[in-house]
């Protein structure tokens, strides 16, 4: 059966095969919303003959907010910011255990069709691949191994738990530390990343080595996300004392109750899925993170689900809520060319954090050597005291600034997003 949805679907796998994932899959996703829309109108209108209805596809589930993860099932594609959570249902009988799903770091051309067969495109990838196309999706998936730990650092491993579930998370102790209270950084990673790839490519450890900082790394899971992106769109990842805001808030809770921590030096980062976590995170625990910073993410709230947060991420947020009291430090970065999370977002961010603040910006422009140009809009408060800042990477897509390519989703022509969030949360403190 042909529908029109497929062409569109088809053109996304296209660029998916290109171009890379995140943007194709964004928008293959868009097509399904509008397929199930039209089915819902379908239903509306009453039975259809059986000829016809035995030609139409299976509705898509109905997502819904689920705490604890139940156990894995069969992925659907989503874009790299909005990933929803598996559906509980019975599992089908069958006589062995259901196969994993390929992992995209040791089989990325059994990972990229596996997702392509769940989009319902009936594309042969590797014949393709191999009379069309030069792309090795490897390279997609950096595994270059990142720079050693300076003598006396560590990188250790943990663990929390608490009613809403279980995360594991990596925890970065500088040479320097011998016992002094130091700061402490949380960095959320973006969808399909996990600890050691957004150390490798965002570099803070580095810059936490030079500076004195701890940095703590949480881990969404695959059971929780099939993309392991943080589940910033749903209702109950959106309360204090509730979802995955309640974990990574407890995990900065935990690395505060074993190591000699500022507790007024506590903030929290975040890219992508991670960057608007990070909002919902700083929003909802003010008494423990005294500053957020924002790479490519979205405002507190924007999406209740995942229709939703595809047009957030498409157009930016349809309503701005307030959130916090204003007094929250923030730093937003933002490529102008982002696809995947439109640059508006990140006026956003800016504009729901500052909402009563009534003083004039300063705007200044700059360049990185060989690089992007950029423009930094900064609010202070009366004082002179930092209140916001708001960077503009012009040329930039989705993806980390000043980060290296030891790790995914970075861009080394932009300004060092994370040596200015360090220094920017050093001085608001």
């Amino acid at each position: 059966m042909k529908l029109p949805f497929m062409s569109s679907v088809r053109g996304a796998a296209q660029k998916l095969i290109n171009k890379g994932a995140t943007a194709a899959v964004r928008k293959a996703m868009e097509s399904m919303v509008e397929l199930q829309q039209k089915q819902q109108q379908q239903r509306a209108a009453g039975p259809q003959p059986a000829s016809a209805s035995a030609s139409q596809p299976a509705s898509q589930p109905h997502m819904r907010d689920i705490n604890p993860p139940p156990e894995y099932v069969a992925p659907r594609s989503t874009p790299d910011a909005a990933q929803p959570r598996a559906e509980s249902a019975a599992p089908p009988q069958q006589d062995s255990a259901p196969a994993s799903p390929p992992n995209p770091a040791t089989n990325p051309t059994e990972y990229a069709q596996d997702m392509l067969n769940r989009m319902g495109i009936k594309i042969d990838l590797q014949a393709n691949l191999q009379s069309n196309f030069s792309m090795d999706f490897g390279s997609m998936m950096n595994t270059t191994p990142a720079a050693p730990l300076p003598e006396g650092a560590k990188f250790i491993s943990g663990s929390y738990t608490n009613h809403a579930g279980t995360r594991n998370y990596k925890l970065y102790v500088p040479s320097t530390y011998t016992g002094q209270a130091m700061p402490l950084l949380v960095m959320l990673h973006g969808c399909t990343q996990n600890p050691d790839d957004f150390a490798a490519g965002t570099q803070m450890n580095q810059v936490a080595e030079e500076m004195g900082c701890f940095v703590a790394y949480p881990e969404q899971t695959s059971g929780a996300n099939h993309s392991k992106c943080w589940n910033w769109f749903n209702a109950i990842d959106q309360q204090h004392g509730q979802g995955e805001p309640s974990i990574i808030a407890g995990i900065a809770q935990q690395i505060i109750d074993e190591y000699p921590v500022n507790e007024r030096q506590v903030y929290v980062a975040g890219l992508s899925a991670g960057g608007a976590m990070a909002v919902i995170v700083g929003t909802l625990y003010p008494e423990l993170f005294a500053a957020v910073g924002v790479h490519s993410g979205l405002p507190f709230a924007s999406a209740q689900d995942l229709p939703s947060a595809l047009s957030a991420m498409k157009r930016g947020a349809s309503t701005s809520r307030k959130a916090g009291n204003g007094s929250q430090p923030i730093i937003v970065f933002h490529g102008d060319n982002d696809t995947t999370v439109n640059p508006r977002n990140g006026e956003q961010v800016i504009e729901q954090r500052l909402h009563s603040h009534k003083g004039s910006p300063s705007i200044q422009s700059g360049s990185v050597p060989n690089g992007h140009r950029y423009t930094q809009t900064t609010h202070t408060k009366a004082d002179g005291t930092p209140l916001g800042e708001h960077w503009v990477v012009h040329g930039a897509g989705h993806a980390w600034s000043g980060g290296s390519a030891h790790g995914t989703y970075t861009d080394a022509k932009g300004p060092d997003a994370s040596r200015e969030m360090l220094r920017f949360f050093r001085n608001v403190s």
